[in-house]
C-alpha cells in the first residue's frame, strides 16, 4: 500500500469516528433543542467566529502554510522548518486575539445588520451573547490548527485525525452534562472544552519531530514573507467560501423557525461522506503534492492529482445517490415532527447534488496552493460568491430553504469545472477519466436500485433504513475498486 493511500485511510477511519461522534452530537442537540427559537440563534452566533478561524488557523493558513513548510523541509531541514513555524504560530496568535477582541466588542450590530436580521430582538440578543463566548475557542483553534498544518508538512497525519474526534467528545460532554444546567450556552462551554483538546492531543507528537518553540516575531524572514504572500490571496478566497454561510443564515433567517436549522442539518448530512472522500484525500494529497512541485516533477504531480480525482469520481456520485434515496428513515432519528423531517431531507437532498464538486474542489484548490499560486482559487472563489448571491436571492423567493441549498450546488459546481479546466491547462494528466465514468454510472445505478428496492420491501424504520444504505453502499463497491486499486500504486 503506497503512503498516499495509507495515510488516507488513515485520516479517512478517524474522520469517521469523527463523524460517528459528530452525529451523535447532532442526535443529542437535536433531541434536546429542535428545530428551535434556541438552536436557530446557536447556528448563527457561529457564523463570524468561524469565518475568522477558517481565515487565520483552520483553513487560510495553514493551507498557505504546508506547502512553504514541506520546501523548508525537503532543502533546509527540521529545524528551519520548526523555526519558521514558530515565527508565524505567534503571530496568527496575536491577530486571532486582536480581531476576537473587536468582533466581541461589535458582536451586536454584525448580528443585527448582517448575520440574522430576521431574527426578533431577544433572539438577536442570545446570538450575541453565544457569540462573545465562541470567540474563545477560536483564539485556542489559532493554535491548534496551526499545529495541525505543522504536523501535516511532517507527513504526520495520525494526531491531527484524531484531534477533530476529540473536539466533538468535548461537545457531547457540553450536550450531556452541561446543557441540563445552562441550556444553550452549555453547547459553548462544550465547544470550548472541545477546542483545548483538540490542541491537546496534538502536543505530543510536536515533540517526536523536535518541535521547539521560539518567543520571536518578525515580518523580515523570507519564510513568513512567503506564507503571508499566499496567505492573502488564500485570506481573501477562504472569505468568499464562509460567505456562503452568512448569505444562506441572513436568507434562512426571513423564512421562519428551523430554516436556518434545516440547513445546517441537511450540510451536516452532505458533508459527512464528503469529507471521508474529499477532506481526507485531499489533507494527505497537499503535501505530497507540494513535494512534486518543490522537485519540479511536473508529470508524477499530474499523475497522483489525476488518479485522486478518478477516485473521488467513482465514489462520490454513487454515495450522493445512495444517500439521497434513502436517507428519509435516518432523519427520523432525529426526533423531528413530519414537516421538520421532510425540511431537513429535502435541503440534504439539494446539497448531495453538488457533494462531487465539494470533494472535486478539496483536492483541486490544493493543487494550486502546492504549486504556491493562491491567486487562479481566489478570482474562482470570488465567481462562485456571485453566482451564489444570485442564485440564491432568485431561488429563495421561489423554493424556500431547499432553493438556498440548490444555489450552493450550481454555484460550487461551476468553480469545480472552472479550476479543472484551468489545471488542466498547466499540469499534463488532468482529466484523463479512462472507464471511470462509465464505472460510476453503473455505481449510482446499481447502489441507488438496491437502496430502493431494500427501503420498499422492508418496514419503514431506522434499522431497514440503515439495512438499505449499507446493501446499495455495497452494490456499488465494486465499481469504485479500480479506482482505489490505482490510487494505492500511487
Amino acid at each position: 500500500m503506497s503512503r498516499l493511500l495509507r495515510n488516507s485511510l488513515t485520516v479517512a477511519v478517524f474522520f469517521g469516528l469523527d463523524k460517528i461522534l459528530a452525529l451523535g452530537r447532532q442526535i443529542l442537540v437535536a433531541r434536546q433543542f429542535g428545530l428551535s427559537y434556541e438552536m436557530d440563534a446557536f447556528n448563527a452566533a457561529n457564523n463570524i467566529p468561524d469565518l475568522l478561524s477558517a481565515l487565520i488557523s483552520g483553513g487560510a493558513l495553514g493551507v498557505a502554510l504546508i506547502p512553504v513548510l514541506s520546501e523548508y523541509l525537503e532543502k533546509r531541514g527540521r529545524s528551519d522548518l520548526w523555526e519558521l513555524f514558530s515565527y508565524v504560530l505567534n503571530l496568527a496568535f496575536l491577530v486571532t486575539g486582536g480581531l476576537s477582541i473587536l468582533l466581541a466588542l461589535f458582536a451586536r450590530p454584525l448580528i443585527a445588520r448582517l448575520i440574522a436580521p430576521g431574527f426578533p430582538p431577544a433572539q438577536q440578543a442570545l446570538a450575541v451573547s453565544l457569540m462573545r463566548l465562541d470567540l474563545l475557542a477560536i483564539l485556542v483553534f489559532s493554535l491548534s490548527g496551526l499545529v495541525m498544518a505543522g504536523l501535516q508538512a511532517n507527513q504526520h497525519f495520525l494526531l491531527p485525525a484524531v484531534a477533530p474526534a476529540m473536539y466533538n467528545g468535548g461537545q457531547i460532554f457540553g450536550i450531556l452534562l452541561l446543557a441540563p444546567r445552562f441550556g444553550i450556552f452549555g453547547l459553548v462551554y462544550g465547544v470550548i472544552l472541545g477546542a483545548l483538546l483538540h490542541l491537546g492531543v496534538q502536543i505530543p507528537a510536536l515533540g517526536r519531530y523536535r518541535f521547539h518553540w521560539r518567543p520571536r516575531l518578525t515580518l523580515r524572514d523570507a519564510g513568513v514573507r512567503k506564507v503571508l504572500a499566499l496567505m492573502g490571496p488564500r485570506v481573501a478566497t477562504m472569505f468568499f467560501i464562509q460567505f456562503f454561510f452568512l448569505v444562506r443564515d441572513n436568507l434562512a433567517s426571513r423564512l421562519g423557525e428551523g430554516a436556518v436549522s434545516a440547513l445546517n442539518y441537511g450540510w451536516f448530512i452532505m458533508q459527512v461522506p464528503e469529507t471521508l472522500l474529499g477532506s481526507a484525500l485531499a489533507i494527505v494529497l497537499l503535501p505530497t503534492l507540494a513535494e512534486y512541485a518543490a522537485l519540479g516533477e511536473w508529470c508524477a504531480f499530474g499523475k497522483t492529482f489525476n488518479k485522486a480525482a478518478r477516485f473521488l469520481t467513482a465514489a462520490a456520485l454513487p454515495a450522493a445517490v445512495v444517500l439521497a434515496v434513502g436517507l428519509e428513515p435516518l432523519i427520523g432519528v432525529l426526533g423531528f415532527d413530519a414537516a421538520g423531517v421532510q425540511m431537513v431531507l429535502w435541503a440534504a437532498r439539494a446539497y448531495l447534488l453538488g457533494m462531487l464538486s465539494h470533494a472535486v474542489l478539496e483536492i483541486t484548490s490544493r493543487a494550486f496552493y502546492a504549486r504556491q499560486n493562491a491567486r487562479t482559487p481566489l478570482g474562482a472563489a470570488a465567481l462562485n460568491a456571485v453566482l451564489y448571491l444570485l442564485f440564491a436571492l432568485t431561488f429563495a423567493r421561489r423554493a424556500g430553504h431547499v432553493g438556498i441549498a440548490l444555489a450552493n450546488t450550481l454555484a460550487f459546481t461551476t468553480e469545480a469545472i472552472l479550476l479543472l479546466y484551468l489545471l488542466r491547462r498547466h499540469v499534463p494528466g488532468i482529466l484523463r477519466l479512462d472507464g471511470t465514468l462509465g464505472r460510476t454510472l453503473g455505481g449510482m445505478l446499481l447502489g441507488g436500485g438496491f437502496t430502493l428496492g431494500v427501503g420498499l420491501l422492508l418496514p419503514s424504520g431506522l434499522f431497514a433504513g440503515a439495512l438499505a444504505l449499507g446493501v446499495g453502499a455495497l452494490a456499488a463497491l465494486p465499481f469504485l475498486w479500480p479506482e482505489g486499486r490505482a490510487l494505492g500504486e500511487t
